[in-house]
Formats: structure tokens, sequence, C-alpha cells
């Protein structure tokens, strides 16, 4: 695929020609070159004659696709790759096939001292149910093992765990045979995470770095905190992402802020805020989101766990520390409290320096029509999964069965935050739902819910330009001249201008509109492969097959 004759003494100058450049700054570009770690020229075919005697590596695409890297704006790096190396019930089809899959790497890690293991979700099994402590107890020969529920709000836990855990039957979100949440699941996380060497831990998060990389994403924003990971998990990740080449990764730590005391001490963990999974509640399919209304199969309306008067202290305390603030809050009740409490840190220090911190709220899926408005008013990032909907939207899915279909209906309503000028950054929250950028795509293009579809397009914007725009830089995201060289190379098939629902507004497909096309992502069609990915102008995964 190239061709190089690069001295090591200098910042290597590299030709990239033959294929398609997705880039504002010229609509039909085929090459691209790239000095040290910025980009340097976007253009055409003939123009890259003149560059190509006077670099280090030419690069042929032979029709590839180059696309600024992707930016997963929401991300548990150290949690992805235990998933990806260890026990992982995502695609577990049944309780039976999630007791055999225990069972068998109970029997694969003898030497563990705490098994672990992620991904059980029992809404999409036949028997309807998660495992009983008993049916765990057996399937691990009754050693430890602590085992998330695909949201990561609630857990299983065998005796032997419990066991280790003073206290806990005595700890709110204790049950003798139901899923763990809230202070009861904290504390046993806190001991199965203990049980992690930092071996363990490093090799995990080399694990998901490798696995995103291989998916074309440049930037990771890492979601920690104290009832998370630690700070240990944080400062590690984030030495052994300055220290080896991988994607970019950005920390916050979710911890309440309410001094500069606190926020200087934000600061020295190197997380760039007090945001990410700062819980204003849980999560539906826990039945811990915090509704106004009760769940419609639960005579409850969840947990909150701020009220407007925290948030305020939180934002205001942030605001003038001159750090983001931010709040897992998916719940509609959450979703109030937490724009009230914007509101009142506004009053308190300023609208202009509350908007001009960029302050951010994860997963934002129960929205009304207020707090909407609110969002555009304080400038607040929506970070959203559109993943999410794919894996439970829907006239049949779990939102309809926690929710009932009228308000299940309502969210994640990714149109309307765009209408109102809501900024968007879309990811994941791996291992809730996979690193899969074009797969994130789809899902926001083709939700299940008509009305709250949006382009490929502004999709691809959010995806990619939005992660930065959510950490406060408008220079990166973007293939143009002078940004970071930060790009994936994609095989790809037809090229389009994709609008899947007329309700949206789109470009015209006229090749003369000069709008870059991007894969047709219609369900069923591959979806495109990578083949390269560049960070800072260095390769840091090549396709095996070149």
């Amino acid at each position: 695929m190239s061709d190089s004759t690069a001295p090591l003494d200098r910042p290597r100058t590299v030709l990239l020609r033959g294929g398609t450049v997705h880039s504002p700054a010229d609509p039909f570009a085929t090459a691209m070159v790239v000095e040290g770690d910025s980009i340097a020229w976007i253009g055409s075919e003939g123009a890259a004659d003149s560059f190509a005697d006077g670099v280090d590596e030419v690069v042929h695409l032979d029709g590839a696709l180059v696309t600024p890297a992707f930016t997963d704006a929401h991300v548990h790096t150290t949690a992805t790759g235990l998933a990806l190396t260890g026990l992982d019930l995502t695609g577990a089809r049944s309780l039976a096939d999630a007791l055999a899959r225990v069972r068998a790497h109970a029997e694969a890690r003898p030497a563990d001292r705490i098994l672990l293991g992620h991904g059980w979700d029992a809404t999409a099994w036949p028997e309807g149910r998660p495992p009983t402590r008993a049916e765990l107890d057996e399937a691990t020969g009754h050693r430890p093992l602590y085992l998330t529920r695909v949201d990561v709000h609630s857990a299983l836990a065998t005796t032997a765990l419990l066991d280790l855990v003073p206290g806990i039957t005595s700890r709110s979100g204790y049950a003798p045979d139901a899923p763990l949440t809230g202070d009861a699941h904290h504390a046993v996380r806190a001991v199965a995470h203990a049980a992690i060497t930092p071996g363990q831990r490093t090799e995990a998060q080399r694990a998901a770095r490798r696995h995103a990389a291989a998916r074309g994403i440049g930037t990771l924003h890492e979601c920690a905190g104290p009832e998370i990971s630690g700070e240990d998990d944080l400062t590690g990740l984030l030495r052994l992402a300055a220290d080896e080449p991988g994607p970019r990764v950005f920390g916050y730590w979710a911890e309440q802020v309410t001094s500069a005391e606190d926020a200087g001490r934000v600061r020295e963990l190197g997380a760039v805020g007090a945001a990410g999974d700062l819980f204003a509640d849980g999560s539906l399919g826990s039945h811990t989101a915090h509704l106004h209304e009760p769940y419609a199969d639960a005579d409850h309306r969840g947990t909150g766990h701020l009220d407007a008067d925290a948030v305020a202290a939180h934002v205001a305390a942030c605001t003038e520390a001159g750090i983001q603030a931010g709040f897992h809050a998916i719940g509609d009740a959450a979703l109030t409290a937490v724009t009230d409490g914007v509101r009142a840190a506004a009053e308190r220090v300023g609208a202009a320096r509350v908007r001009a911190a960029r302050h951010r709220v994860e997963h934002a899926e129960m929205l009304t029509e207020a707090t909407i408005a609110a969002f555009a008013e304080y400038a607040l990032t929506a970070s959203v999964q559109p993943a999410f909907d794919a894996a439970w939207g829907g006239e049949d899915g779990m939102y309809a069965r926690r929710l009932g279909p009228e308000r299940a209906r309502t969210l994640n309503p990714y149109a309307a935050l765009l209408r109102a000028g809501v900024p968007l950054a879309l990811g994941s929250d791996s291992p809730v739902t996979p690193l899969d950028p074009w797969g994130t795509l789809r899902a926001a293009a083709f939700h299940r819910t008509p009305e709250h579809r949006i382009s490929v397009r502004a999709a691809f914007t959010a995806h990619t330009r939005g992660g930065w725009r959510a950490l406060g830089r408008d220079d990166a995201g973007v293939l143009v001249p002078g940004a970071p060289a930060d790009y994936a190379v994609w095989r790809v098939e037809d090229l389009v201008v994709q609008v899947p629902d007329a309700r949206v507004a789109a470009w015209s497909t006229d090749p003369r509109s000069g709008t870059p096309g991007l894969p047709d992502l219609t369900p069923g069609r591959d979806l495109p492969v990578c083949l390269r990915t560049v960070v800072a102008g260095r390769t840091v995964y090549e396709h095996p097959d070149g």
C-alpha cells in the first residue's frame, strides 16, 4: 500500500493519493500530505504529482476513503479490555448459554482469585430472568464471581464474593437473590476491582486501545471516577497513553467539586474535567434511572443521586475553576435536576461563563422540550450513545417494557437536539455497547423512532469533530491544513449523501453541490473496513491484509 524512504532525524512527510479524502477544504480531494503530526495539504491527484518526489512515504490508497479518526466520547477503557480478554456475556442468547459460558470461564481460569465478567441482559433471554446466586455458585465451583449487567448499573455476585464484603446485607441495593444495585453494588465492585493486579489492568487497557485503533478510533474520552474504577486506574491509563502508541486518551474524573481545592485535585489526576459518570441517577435497564412518573413494570420512580442544589454547587465551582463539569443523567427527573442546577449556577456565576465552559451531560436519554431548551441555552454538550437505541429501542424493546411505548418513543431525540442547536458528541459507553463508530452512525441515522433520525453527515460530524469540541477544541476532528494528523483509511463501496428519513434536511446529492460523500450505511449493507489508523502522524493500526 505504501512506498517509504523515511529518514528518522526529522518529521516525516507522507503523501496519500489515489483515493477519496473527506474534507471540507476540498470536497473533490483525492490526495493529502501529512508533515509530522499535522496535515499540510489536501487537493487533487494532478496536484499531488508535485509532492511525490519530496516526501518520505507515498501511500497508494487504491480507491480507499480517508476520514478523520473517530472520537468515542464515552468509554471505560479497563472494563472494555477486561470484557475483550475475559468473560463477556453480551452475545449470550439464553440463561442456559450464559451459565455455560460462566462455567467454561471458571474452568479456564483456575488461578484467578476473583472471576470477572460483564454483559448479561436477561430482557433478551427466553427465560426472562438472570441467574440465581445458587446457579452461579454451582457454575463457578463456589468461587468469587462479579458479573455486571450490560448497563453496568447492577451486578450479580456469588456467595463467595459476598462473603468478602463486610456488612453487605445491610447496604442499600442488596437483596438476597436479586441483582445488586446502589451502595451494595459499589461495595462489591470495589472488592472485585481490588483483585485486579496492576499487570492485568495494564494488559486490559492495551487490549482496549488496540481494539479502538483497529476500528478507526483516534481518541477516547475515559469516564473514570471513585465509584467506577479508581485513581490508579485513571492515572495508569493516562501514563500508558502518553508512553505507548495508540489512540489519544482524555480522562474525566466523576467526583463532586465544591471548591478550588477540589478542582485542583481533579487536575492533579490529569483529568480534563470533573465530569463523565458523576451519577445524577442510574439506568433504565436496572430500574435505577430517576423518573418523574413510575416505571411501567415496577412500582417506583428509580433513584436520584443529585438534586438541583448539588448540581448548582458543582457547576459553579467547576466554572470558577476553569474546568468542565458534567453528569450522568438518563431519566427525565434526573435531567430536570441537572438543568435546574445548571440554571441556578448560571445565575450565581454568570450565564456567559457557564456557556463558555462547555459542560457536558452523558447519555441524556429522556429529554423533554424544556430540558432540550436548557441544553441549548447553556451550551451543554449532549454526550450520547446511539447504539443504546439500536439495542433497546423500538416497540418491543427494553425501553418500551420499562416505560411503556409512549414514553419510550421520546427517548434519544437526536433530531430535536440538533434543531435546537445542542452540540452532540457520539460514543459507545463501551463495554456497554461495542466500540463501533460506523455502527454508531447507522444507529443514529436509522433510529428506531423515525422522527429522531439525523443525517449520516450530521452523525459523522458528531462522532469526529463533536468529540473534540466537547473537549473545548475546535481545530481538530476534521481534515484541513493545520489540523492534527489523526485519520483513518477505509475500504468502502459506494459513497453517498444519505438522509434515511424524508423529514431530515438534506444536501443535494448532485456532485456539483460539493457535498463530500460517506459510505452507504443502510442496514444490511457491509460496514467499512479499517485499513489504517494514524494518530498525530503515527500509524497505530494497519490491517493485516494491507
